[in-house]
């Protein structure tokens, strides 16, 4: 009887859906077409301010995308150029079908995320009844002090000691690389093998490394799967560090479904990507993240299709078992894990809630380079495992895969978009035949009900045209990666993630060059527009309608010059807000404050002005700082710190407290602080998310797009101008991507490195065996360990920790507007600055 029903039920759907189309089909007049779709329109703006719901969402939905597909009915069969005339049939065609790609990217991600799936907390349950864990931090080349991070604060998980073991997986220090022919690089390996050792065993921790680097960071997770035997495994990047409660929030799922393999968490970071730094966005716009993963994954979810994202994630082991651990067929070896376990009947779980605090790709080329891996990982599985005739999936988990997959085609229309107005402009070509009032009726709709559309369902975490600009600035170099991996599906190989590279100083990115290019194209595009508009004979308002069209692409290429134009970091260290007690002690008196910003080098602590110490602040004066534990985690030792600047506020005073060189067991008690309490980073969230409507969004944009290049050509006539700033770094390295092709510590630049960094290298040698360290007491390796990193060109002595007064202002003024929006119950105050 189900069945019967459920046949009528598709039926039914299928009539409803022929009839409608039948019904889109039937021609109209130009003035009908133009008062039916602001009629849907205004029906839209009606629901969306008066009747917003789950119900009407649907409804709103719907309106838009009838519109949208009258617009394409008559794209397809009123528009095109003659056959007769091959040229501008030939580039109308292909202009059409980057619209037809765009209206299916459209469809496809409203049929996934239409009604996303909010997870309810998982059960609770004994100490006795949670599974074995094993933490998987695989690593190549990064710093110590980012592992020593990571490290302590997965041992700190709020998790049963006996039932978690953290494995640091070092493909750095491979039999292969100590034996490498280079005598640097193999006394390189031979050294980090040495020092992660040591520090693997001062925190508790065990270290793995293996014989040869084979198949990069899926080799090494393998590898680990074969020393391992916990019945969860996690996966964190190297500077992927968890928040104290990352575990006791996700690990329940799988009591709930023995065939669950797999629960991912958002990745959330803690610094801006080079569009957010560079377009001064990070503190109140949404990063681009956070709509893929605070509405895509949790629509995918609803469906069975939220998928392994490299890091941030826990697995089955049994799964894994089952698939022959993690694959590594193409260069995304996350996703491609997830698509098979899914085809073999396993389900996975996304719970929507920020649990780690990462780092992102300071620089453009950086970013660019990490996105185009992604670019042709995705379009490897596509090719090599289709997920239309991948077995074992349903319809609608084909459905989801596909759109994750085809999305990253997104460079070639944008690029078809950018320079197809030109081929008017210039050649006089007509690959888009309408009048003004066709254009006006049908274009011009069909774009403000995208608009709307895309601002309804993503208009808390993506501005509007904001997509748009981040496809162009990635399109321009994308291009080549598509084409490559098409040309050579197996071909691509791993390239490293350049982070924690140093922006002491304004400057233009080594990729700006295209991007110059293409605006001055298209401000030649422009001012021929409205030359031949305007004085040449015989032209017709189509040329205006044109004009606006390329006016529209100079604005977003003008935008991206300000993307190009690097602007130097102000902050030495990413750091986060955060909401801790602590007792601070200097020149023998403790004082009670309130820790109100932190990062791995410093923080920011508020007290009351009047238990100052008379005279405090004009010297520099050491202390310690006691912070106090969150409910049920060990109370930590003390932090040494630095007193390095007081700024007063009426009755309360903000000090400026720098860790200076930290011992392996101060990174417990800096991970306590810093990743205690993951509502931190979801604050930090929650006042970005802040919903940015049409009008506001365009005023936004087109502001980019005149004052944007203005500042990158100041950059590029002050090319040698560098600001007296001593370059600094935060301590980062480049993410593990492919042990294969990632830099050695002999090849990275020379950037001073925080003082954090260079306490962790280990006097006497490891052993330098394959078997796994085992862990030890925490304090077993703490005299082993000495600053063997020298920092190039400064003394030993050197304070790098000092930084100019600005940045101590800057951190003040952050705080003073962190506090005035919490007592304003989130309202915005005064633009924070950065620290």
């Amino acid at each position: 009887m189900a069945s019967v029903i459920r046949a009528l039920r598709w039926l039914a759907w299928m009539g409803t859906t022929v009839a409608g189309l039948v019904l889109l089909s039937q021609p109209v007049g130009t003035q009908n077409q133009l008062a039916m779709s602001l009629a849907a329109m205004a029906a839209m703006i009606l629901l969306w301010l008066f009747l917003d719901g789950p119900r009407t969402r649907f409804v709103f939905l719907a309106l838009g995308s009838l519109v949208v597909l009258r617009y394409i009915l008559w794209r397809v069969t009123d528009t095109l150029p003659s056959p007769g005339d091959p040229v501008s049939f030939g580039f109308g065609l292909l202009l059409l079908l980057g619209e037809l790609y765009c209206v299916f990217i459209l469809f496809v991600s409203l049929i996934i995320n239409a009604d996303p799936l909010k997870r309810r907390p998982p059960p609770a349950a004994s100490a006795a009844e949670l599974p074995t864990v094993d933490v998987f931090v695989p690593s190549y080349n990064e710093d110590a002090a980012i592992l020593a991070m990571t490290l302590a604060a997965a041992r700190q998980m709020n998790y049963p000691p006996d039932k978690l073991t953290v494995w640091l997986l070092d493909d750095g220090g491979s039999d292969q690389k100590c034996a490498d022919p280079n005598p640097e690089k193999a006394k390189a390996a031979r050294e980090r093998r040495r020092e992660l050792a040591a520090l693997a065993e001062a925190l508790g921790c065990r270290y793995l490394t293996r014989a040869r680097n084979e198949h990069a960071k899926a080799g090494n997770l393998n590898n680990g799967l074969a020393f391992a035997t916990g019945e969860i495994v996690v996966v964190l990047d190297a500077d992927h560090v968890p928040f104290r409660s990352f575990l006791s929030e996700t690990v329940g799922y799988f009591a709930e479904d023995p065939k669950l393999f797999l629960v991912q968490t958002p990745h959330a970071f803690l610094n801006p990507d080079p569009i957010e730094r560079n377009l001064k966005t990070f503190d109140r716009m949404p990063s681009e993240n956070e709509m893929f993963y605070a509405v895509t994954q949790r629509g995918l979810d609803k469906w069975n299709g939220s998928f392994f994202c490299g890091s941030a994630a826990l697995l089955r082991r049994t799964a894994l078992d089952e698939a022959g651990g993690f694959s590594g067929i193409t260069i995304t070896e996350d996703c491609e894990t997830a698509f098979e376990l899914h085809s073999r009947g396993w389900t996975s779980a996304y719970v929507d809630k920020p649990l780690i605090a990462g780092l992102q790709p300071e620089t453009l080329s950086a970013f660019i380079g990490q996105r185009s891996r992604w670019c042709q990982g995705m379009f490897q599985i596509l090719l090599l495992k289709n997920p239309v005739l991948q077995k074992g999936l349903k319809p609608i988990q084909k459905i989801a895969y596909l759109s994750s997959m085809t999305f990253w085609f997104f460079p070639v229309p944008r690029l078809i978009f950018m320079f197809a107005p030109l081929l008017h402009i210039f050649f006089d070509l007509k690959i888009f035949v309408a009048s003004v009032d066709e254009s006006i009726a049908y274009t011009a709709t069909y774009i403000v009900i995208n608009l709307m559309m895309q601002n309804y369902v993503y208009g808390k975490f993506r501005w509007p045209f904001v997509s748009e600009l981040y496809e162009f600035v990635q399109g321009l170099y994308l291009s080549k990666a598509i084409v490559s991996v098409i040309w050579s599906p197996r071909k691509p190989t791993f390239n490293v993630t350049d982070k924690g590279i140093s922006l002491d100083h304004n400057h233009l990115s080594s990729a700006s060059l295209p991007f110059f290019a293409v605006y001055g194209l298209l401000a030649v595009g422009c001012a021929v527009a409205a030359w031949r508009y305007l004085f040449e004979p015989g032209v017709t308002n189509l040329m205006l309608v044109v004009g606006l069209w390329n006016l529209f692409n100079l604005l977003t290429a003008g935008a991206a010059l300000g993307v190009c134009a690097e602007r130097r970091q102000l902050e030495r260290t990413p750091s986060l807000a955060i909401s801790r007690r602590g007792q601070i002690t200097l020149g023998g008196r403790a004082i009670d404050v309130s820790i109100e910003r932190v990062s791995a080098e410093a923080c920011t602590v508020r007290l009351p002005a009047a238990l100052l110490p008379a005279g405090i602040g004009h010297r520099t004066m050491t202390g310690a700082l006691t912070v106090v534990p969150m409910p049920g985690a060990r109370a930590a030792g003390a932090l040494p710190v630095t007193l390095e600047g007081i700024d007063r506020a009426k009755d309360e005073a903000f000090a400026r407290l720098s860790f200076g060189r930290l011992r392996p067991q101060d990174y417990v008690a800096l991970a306590g602080l810093m990743y205690g309490d993951a509502e931190a980073m979801h604050r930090f969230q929650m006042r970005r998310r802040r919903h940015k409507d049409i009008l506001t969004g365009t005023l936004q944009f087109i502001w980019w797009g005149f004052s944007e290049p203005v500042r990158a050509l100041r950059y590029a006539l002050a090319a040698d101008a560098r600001p007296a700033v001593a370059p600094v770094i935060d301590g980062t390295s480049p993410i593990y991507d492919a042990p294969e092709q990632a830099p050695t510590g002999a090849n990275l630049p020379e950037p001073l490195l925080p003082s954090s960094a260079q306490a962790l290298a280990p006097r006497a040698a490891a052993p330098a065996e394959r078997e796994p360290v085992p862990a030890g007491a925490p304090g077993s390796a703490q005299a082993a360990v000495h600053a063997s990193h020298q920092v190039p060109n400064q003394a030993p002595s050197q304070a790098p920790n000092q930084a100019p007064s600005r940045a101590s202002n800057d951190w003040v003024r952050m705080m003073l507007d962190y506090e005035n929006e919490r007592a304003l119950g989130g309202r915005s105050g005064r633009e924070a600055g950065t620290a």
